[in-house]
């Protein structure tokens, strides 16, 4: 076990976790929402530092990332536990993990996991498949080695991390991909089980404005769920207005799993109608997920139409960028290209 970071000892040894925005307050032997975090004492730790469920090494694009270094590989990395309960969870088995905590993969240091990014080739390291604020200090540790050896950090989160925990990641950090389940409190408490939801949304403002770090939004229509013109409209225009037109929204398809199987995959007018309404609002780059060849992954240029990155599955090839802007007429369009440290 691993003392945690960023906590408070409060009175009758209960520990006051500090990491994510449902601050538990944990009691003696108990864990908090994550199961991730324990009081022992009035102190609390972390039960899966350096204990990866999953290791992988992914196409920046897979996470989904279309103007963070794109065609680069990354080096991605996973846990157990998770903050939220979404009824769609994908990866419900690492997610809902609680004690006795064990992947059955061993360790792997901070140190292990920057050689073994730069033994396979990789430009960067992503926490991803469980959300990463969960095993925070892992996450900070190996942030920090990976930025001095030149990788770029990603964090594919929902968000829901406090300020004062991405103050102290920030520094290491350089992508913010973040999920933006829908838009009213009503959708956050019945599908994730969260009430703070507009925090996410403050959180991923102060990684883009206070920190610099790229941002890209994904939204998983869901059937009778997000997909009503209020909350499409409600995200678009929140991007647009606090984060920029130039920021990507994605947005994926649904298909049936778990508890909701009995719901249908997302009609392509319904992803259709998104990209309208994200257009509407302003925003410059709109991408469709989950539906292959749906012929909206390439990155075209939105001033002289000149396309600057071919997407065909995860196979891609960078055509028309010039560093962050268009290489045909100069236009700049929020990409990050280049070496290692974004």
């Amino acid at each position: 076990m691993h003392e945690a970071m960023l906590f408070d000892r409060l009175d009758q040894s209960r520990a006051g976790c500090n990491i994510c925005r449902w601050r538990c307050r944990i009691n003696p032997g108990k864990t908090g929402v994550c199961r991730m975090y324990k009081n022992l004492d009035g102190s609390l730790y972390s039960l899966n530092y350096a204990m990866p469920s999953s290791m992988a090494v992914d196409p920046i694009e897979k996470k989904p990332l279309y103007h963070f270094f794109p065609g680069s590989k990354v080096f991605s990395m996973g846990s157990l536990g998770c903050n939220f309960r979404c009824q769609d969870c994908q990866n419900w088995q690492i997610s809902t993990a609680g004690e006795p905590v064990s992947t059955g993969n061993g360790e792997v240091s901070p140190q292990q996991a920057v050689s073994l990014a730069r033994q396979y080739g990789c430009e960067g390291i992503a926490w991803t498949y469980n959300e990463p604020t969960v095993w925070f200090e892992y996450t900070y540790d190996t942030a920090r080695l990976a930025r001095n050896e030149g990788l770029y950090t990603v964090y594919v989160t929902n968000g829901y991390m406090t300020i004062e925990a991405l103050d102290t990641l920030g520094p290491y950090l350089n992508a913010w991909r973040v999920d933006v389940k829908g838009f009213t409190d009503d959708f956050y408490l019945k599908w994730s089980g969260i009430r703070n939801w507009r925090g996410i949304l403050q959180t991923a403002e102060h990684a883009l404005k206070h920190w610099g770090m790229h941002v890209e939004v994904v939204t998983n229509i869901i059937p009778s769920m997000n997909d009503d013109e209020q909350q499409l409209r409600g995200i678009a225009g929140w991007i647009a207005g606090s984060l920029g037109v130039l920021t990507p929204w994605h947005v994926t398809r649904f298909h049936p799993y778990e508890q909701m199987a009995s719901v249908g995959p997302t009609p392509i007018e319904t992803l259709e109608k998104a990209v309208a309404i994200g257009r509407q609002a302003g925003l410059k780059f709109v991408y469709v997920g989950n539906v292959p060849g749906s012929g909206n992954a390439d990155t075209v240029c939105f001033n002289c139409s000149g396309t600057l990155v071919e997407r065909n599955g995860y196979r891609v090839k960078l055509t028309g960028s010039a560093g962050s802007k268009c290489r045909y007429c100069g236009t700049e369009l929020n990409l990050r290209t280049g070496q290692g440290g974004g």
